[in-house]
């Protein structure tokens, strides 16, 4: 029986790879966005059924991978859980500089790193780059052959190894570094519980437990209780939207930081605590890397703002701070959650338009969008939160002043 991964096949994609192969990957790519079944019938004139889907698979994964990977998307391999798992290029090379930084210095030669878990290779690509020789793993021979191509296909195929092997048989204790990326996916789909990860999370520690220097890519919801002791916890977030969190060991003191990329801007706690007070007239929402990394404080205090309310991390303040670590908006009118009043204000504002966001409140933001029946040609943002308890609503300009 062929071995398959989501909509790939492993004889097909070795197909894919010889010079006939690679003929119907380009065919496939000038039709792109084509009707389907249409691009098929054109295929099929030329190949069988298996390369075909092979293919237009590809060529559909690689058109998807551009937001990921950019220009590289257009020479590398994919499948579909590979890719949906696989780190955005932009994080990966922020992790290889801090971790070949790290090593400046301490080795003598190359760093040497194993990749526990590789997928496609999305992060083992950033490391070769950063001139890391890496021996790579994956226990599904077909991830592994796709691997394999990416490291063949960008010109990496002297830097990188990859085999078909179980995490579970890494020998971290030989390398300069340990990265994992545990798969995040079950039968049932994604998951959040990091003992049913793969390798489960004892197997993880136990890797990291015998590694010099570590690296785990885990989930940004990673409840802290599974952080190891000593580790450093770090949330990457991306133009605004938490990617992923990372775990460190043998980098430095246990610590959490917050990183937002491209700027490169980084935070880490100083065990400052957030004063509550009254609304000012501005409300400003952190960057959820900021807010997984509990350094709400810390944003607080670079903002002289103070938090609505004890348990939700909006921040309010008197003065237009500029920060990357926070949107701001203009506050207009605070008012007790009530539909009719509501409704009632925004009709009087003649607002038509609204942006709404919600934090510590039950209310499902498509039905309220519905019910508020809005008529009108102004915009607003409308902020479903608490306040000491209370549900609110916080009414602000849709353009905060330069």
């Amino acid at each position: 029986m062929a071995l398959t991964s989501g909509d790939v096949d492993l004889d097909a994609f070795t197909e894919l790879l010889t010079p006939r192969g690679q003929r119907a990957l380009a065919e496939a790519g000038e039709l792109t966005g084509a009707d389907p079944v249409a691009a098929a019938t054109k295929l099929r004139k030329t190949y069988d059924a298996a390369l075909t889907s092979a293919a237009l698979t590809q060529a559909g994964l690689r058109e998807r991978a551009r937001a990921k990977f950019g220009e590289d998307a257009a020479r590398m391999y994919f499948t579909p859980h590979g890719l949906e798992q696989s780190t955005r290029a932009e994080v990966a090379e922020h992790r290889a500089r801090r971790l070949t930084g790290s090593l400046t210095g301490s080795l003598p030669g190359t760093p040497s790193v194993v990749d526990a878990c590789c997928g496609i290779g999305g992060d083992f690509l950033a490391l070769a780059r950063a001139g890391c020789a890496v021996t790579a793993v994956d226990t599904d021979p077909l991830t592994a052959a796709v691997a394999r191509a990416n490291a063949e296909a960008l010109g990496l195929g002297d830097r990188v190894t990859v085999s078909v092997a179980d995490a579970a048989e890494v020998r971290p204790e030989e390398y300069d570094v340990l990265f994992a990326d545990p798969a995040r996916r079950t039968s049932r789909g994604r998951t959040f519980d990091p003992m049913a990860y793969s390798p489960p999370w004892p197997v993880v520690l136990d890797l990291v437990s015998r590694a010099s220097l570590a690296c785990v890519k885990v989930a940004p919801g990673i409840p802290y209780e599974f952080i190891p002791d000593g580790a450093e916890a770090e949330w990457v977030s991306y133009k605004g939207e938490v990617k992923e969190a990372a775990l460190w060991t043998g980098l430095q003191e246990a610590m959490r930081r917050a990183t937002l990329l491209p700027g490169g801007h980084t935070l880490t706690a100083t065990g400052v605590e957030a004063q509550v007070g009254p609304a000012g007239r501005y409300v400003y929402e952190p960057d959820g890397a900021a807010i997984r990394a509990h350094l709400v404080g810390e944003v607080s205090e670079i903002l002289g703002g103070r938090l609505l309310d004890p348990l939700i991390a909006y921040i309010t303040g008197d003065e237009p701070i500029d920060t990357p670590w926070a949107a701001r908006y203009e506050i207009s009118d605070i008012i007790p959650f009530s539909l009719k009043k509501l409704r009632a204000l925004l009709r009087e504002r003649q607002i038509g338009n609204v942006t709404i966001k919600k934090r510590g409140s039950a209310v499902d933001i498509e039905r309220l969008r519905s019910d508020l029946r809005l008529n009108g040609e102004k915009s607003a943002v409308i902020i479903l939160t608490r306040i000491i308890d209370k549900p609110s609503v916080i009414i602000c300009n849709a353009t905060p002043p330069a």
